[in-house]
């Protein structure tokens, strides 16, 4: 890992990258998803981190943020739980960022404040 931090980021992907793709899917289908679209998520996902870019991986969770302010409070109970996982695993990912070197955590802050304004809405405005 280099000491500027630029890589540091990577040490923060195996939640994500086991509990995203399942909760993403079915966020992009509005209902339950189909195995082979949780599986291209995965490989998305794969991808993403492999190639070790930062900015593609910090995009890529910006998705996942408009996602789970679209989905709101859904009645479908597959998407409301895949939202809440994904609200779940991108709130602790980008709180974990405040720890690390670079600029991952100020790049991020807005989407910090559109996930804790979900949580409120989740939690009936209880944080």
């Amino acid at each position: 890992m280099s000491t500027n931090g630029r890589h540091a980021w990577l040490s923060l992907t195996p939640e994500p990258e086991r509990e995203l793709p399942v909760s993403v899917a079915t966020l992009r289908a509005g209902d339950r998803a189909s195995a082979d679209a949780v599986e291209l998520e995965r490989a998305r996902i794969e991808r993403l981190v492999v190639r070790a870019r930062r900015g593609g991986w910090l995009a890529y969770l910006g998705e996942v943020v408009e996602l789970i302010e679209r989905a709101g409070p859904s009645p479908d109970p597959d998407v409301r739980r895949a939202r809440a996982v994904a609200l779940e695993v991108v709130r602790n990912h980008h709180g974990l960022l405040l720890g690390l070197p670079g600029r991952a955590a100020e790049q991020t802050a807005p989407e910090r404040s559109k996930l804790d304004a979900a949580a409120q809405l989740s939690n009936g405005g209880r944080s």
